[in-house]
Formats: C-alpha cells, structure tokens, sequence
C-alpha cells in the first residue's frame, strides 16, 4: 500500500501542468533526434544539458528521460526509409525495415514499429514500478567494497561486451578513467593530468566531453556520410496501417521482444545494441519460414523495435537503484543527476520520493503521448530527412557550441568541445566503441573513492574486495565479462574451421 501511494503521488507530481508540458517537449524532442541519422539520444541529451540549468531538478530530469525514450521510438524512421539507424540500437531494424521500404511498406513498417514500442515501453515500465522498490531495498546491503565490485563489473562489462575489439573497448574505457582523475586530488591536494594548464584544474566539464563526443563527433561522421552519397530516403509509399495478417504475426514478436528487451536492459553493459539482436534471433529460430528475415518479415521489425525500448525502461532499474548506469545513455543520464547534486541510488527512493516516482510516472504519460505522435504524424516527421544536410548539421554544430559557451562563458570551453570532437570522429572512424569512455568518466571519481573507503575500512588489505557474498558473485561476473568475448571468439574461430573442412 505504501508503494501504491507513492506511484499515485508521482501521478500527481508528473500531472502538474508544467511537467505535462516537459513530457511532450522531451517525448517530440527525443522523436525528432531519434530520426536523425547518426545523432541519437545520448548526443540530444548532451545537447540540450545546458538548458537545464537552472531548471528544476524534476522537470529537467523529466524532459530528459523523454528524449532518451523518445529516440527509441524515433531512430525508426531513418532506419526503416534510408537504410541508416539513427543508433547502434536501430540496426537490427533496417534488416526487414529496410526491404518493406522497397518493397512499398514502409508506412506499414513504422506503425508497427511504433505500436511495438509502444507496448514493450508499457510492459517495461510496469516492470521498472514493480522491481525498483526490492532493488532499492537490496541496494542497502551494499558497502564500499560492493559499490567497487559493482562499479569495476559494469565498466568490464561494457568495454568487453560494446564493439567488435575487446582490447579496444578497454583502452576506450582506461581514457575514460583517466579523465576522470584529471585535477587536483582532494586527499593528497596534488595536480593529476592537468599538462600546466590551470583551466584543468578543476577537470574537464561533463557536459563538454559529452556534447564534444556525440553532438560534434557524429556531425563530423554526418558530413563524411554525406559527401559519400550515403543519405537518400526512400519516400513513404502505400497505406500507414499494415494488414491484419501482418498483425496477427507481429503480436508475439512484441511481448517476447519486450521482456528480452528488459530483462537485458537490466545487465550493465548490455544495452539496446545486444537486446535488438537477442529478440531478432529468437524470432528467426521460433519462425516457421525463417527464410523469410532479411527479405521484408515485419516479424523482424516488431522483435528489435519492442526490444529497443523495453531495454531502455530496464536500464533505469540500476540507474535509479544502484546508481550505475547500463548503458552509455543511462551513463549521461547518470551525469544529469549528478549535475543537479542528485545521487541516485537506494537511498533516492526514500529522500527524494517525489523525484523518482514523478519521473516513473512522467513515463507512463509519455508513452501515450509517443504513441499518438508517431502513427499520424510518421509522413510529418519523416520529412526532416529531407532536410539539406548542410543546414541540419550547422544547426547542430550551432547549438552545441553556444550551450558549452553559455556554461562558463570561457572560449577555453570551446577549443577542448573541438579536441573532444575530433575524438569523437576517430573514435567512429576506428570502430572505438565510446560507452566504455563515458562510463569510465562518469564512474571513475565514485570508483576512487569507493576504493579508497574500502582500503582505509579494512586497514589496506585487499580481501576485502572478496570478503562478502554479493563482492564474489560481482568478482566472478567480472572475470567472466572479461574472458566472455575470447571465448565467445574462439567458438566462432571453431565453427567456421568445421564449416570449411568439409568443402576442403
């Protein structure tokens, strides 16, 4: 009864005319940037951080969960009309959306797509109400030494489990790391990584590492597609509404590709990339003409979308309960807390009920906005893909700059949102995978401390770190997260040896 009065309170909270109103800006804003190729939430949110300030802390967080949600339901568009996912996450859809396009389906494909995403963000969010209370309350049994272990297994997940190279993803999350000490140290007062430079002193900004990686290293990407002929949208052709067979087959791919969506989305490290592709294969080898994914299935539209966006509800169990994101969308989210001085995390749900109810809630509504903005306004939308390139990326280079300026009115802000752009565009041109690096900045400072806790706790000795139950499960996970893609390489080194021999 307690938990049903808070979920009620939250409705109150989310209700109020101006939440209202952040819900709708967020849930249009995250849709617009989920159908830009190559931007996605991670970058919008970056983008609009520096609106905050200045906001109040709810409604900021509030609009910003709806562009993270929005995108999942957005990044569609630019994978089902032009071949290009407006995410990793939105990959998986262009296998079956795509060909639908071709084939004269297209506005069939999005309304199934968005009705998908619509009920897999129901039964996601239904989920998240009905586990957040027992994490939190598990959450507590936790130390410093647990924090470690936990912190130290979702970066390990992440850097092993995100891109094609493992040893890629660990460099990128090291990076991370090593940003994240940069400044003077608070215990010993001495200056790390800061190159003489006095404007390092006190780090290098958040805001600016995010909008320069994402916002300005996907402009760079944008302009190289671009120039490559890559962006040429197939225009919307037939009825919106799929048929009834179409339906009829499309119901089971939702829900299973819901509860795989979240149940994923739960793992840090995972992510919607890896959700996508479970729902995707369980679909084909549930399939009674699997033949038939990758030629226009709208099977294969419905699994990956539903799967997309119950992963990203799952992903604000840890991030809420824990505070540790499970993606690198969760991981800038994470950063908007902390920026508002809000620590996520068991306590949250009992210092500041109003905060995490009010945002669950604001969810619920949102939904239901998503749902009716998309089905009729899908031809509207999709005409931002007709937009010139040239004018869409200025716009965007536009806006990330003045934000980071107006932060701290510094020009020094500008030459390091540049240095962090270019990175960005290496990182993509090099297939550097980038979550491991926001993770490890947005991490590392917690990972300090919580080490250093542990260690003065138990006189510097490191048993500590396996002294409880729950600091060995996390020990062994994240030995198996770090020997997962080794393995899981050699396997596949086998089976093509096997294939091949016979043919030999």
């Amino acid at each position: 009864m307690e938990v049903l009065t808070q979920i009620l309170a939250g409705f109150q909270v989310a209700l109020q005319p101006h939440n209202l109103g952040f819900v709708f800006l967020g849930a249009l804003m995250g849709t617009i940037i989920g159908m830009l190729p190559g931007i996605g939430p991670a970058a919008g949110i970056a983008l609009l951080l520096p609106v905050t300030y200045g906001m109040d802390p709810i409604s900021a967080l509030i609009m910003l969960a709806g562009i993270y949600y929005g995108a999942m339901y957005g990044n569609t568009a630019s994978a089902v009309l032009i071949n290009t996912p407006g995410t990793a996450s939105a990959a998986m859809t262009t296998v079956d959306g795509f060909p639908m396009a071709k084939a004269g389906r297209g506005g069939a494909a999005l309304a199934v797509a968005a009705i998908a995403s619509f009920a897999a963000g129901t039964i996601g969010i239904v989920l998240l109400s009905a586990l957040s209370i027992p994490f939190s309350i598990f959450a507590l049994r936790f130390g410093p030494a647990e924090y470690f272990m936990l912190m130290a297994f979702s970066l390990t997940a992440v850097s092993a489990l995100t891109g094609k190279s493992p040893s890629k993803g660990t460099m990128s999350a090291v990076f991370g790391l090593m940003l994240a000490t940069m400044g003077i140290d608070l215990q010993s007062g001495q200056a790390r990584f800061t190159f003489g430079v006095p404007e390092f002193q006190d780090g290098v900004a958040f805001i600016v590492i995010i909008v320069g990686l994402f916002a300005v290293g996907e402009t760079m990407r944008s302009v190289e597609k671009w120039f490559d002929g890559d962006l040429k949208p197939i225009k919307i052709q037939g009825k919106l509404w799929a048929t009834k067979d179409e339906w009829k087959r499309s119901i089971g791919p939702i829900g299973r590709g819901g509860l795989i969506g979240f149940c994923v989305g739960v793992l840090p490290g995972a992510g919607g990339t890896i959700a996508t592709i479970l729902a995707y294969a369980t679909e084909q080898k549930l399939s009674k003409n699997p033949e038939r994914f990758g030629t226009g299935a709208v099977e294969g539209v419905a699994a990956p979308e539903a799967a997309n966006n119950g992963s990203a509800c799952g992903a604000f169990v840890p991030l809420l309960t824990l505070g540790v994101p499970g993606s690198g969308v969760a991981a800038v989210l994470l950063g908007a807390f902390i920026m508002f001085g809000i620590q996520p995390g068991p306590m949250l749900f009992q210092n500041r009920p109003d905060l995490v109810w009010g945002l669950i809630d604001s969810m619920y509504i949102g939904n239901i906005m998503l749902l009716v903005l998309n089905l009729p306004l899908i031809p509207v939308f999709a005409r931002l893909l007709y937009m010139p390139p040239g004018l869409l990326l200025s716009i965007i280079l536009a806006i990330a700059s003045v934000g980071i300026y107006s932060v701290n009115n510094n020009p020094f802000d500008l030459y390091v949102l540049v240095f962090f752009g270019l990175a960005g565009y290496l990182f993509r041109r090099f297939e550097i995978p980038i979550p491991p690096l926001i993770l490890g900045v947005v991490l590392g400072g917690m990972m300090e401390q919580s080490f250093r806790q542990a260690m003065t706790i138990s006189g510097s000795n490191p048993k500590i770190f396996v002294s409880s139950g729950i600091c060995i499960v996390l020990f062994i996970m994240t030995i198996i997260a770090l020997a997962a893609p080794f393995i899981l390489a050699r396997t596949a080194l086998g089976k093509r040896k096997a294939v091949a021999a016979p043919a030999e």
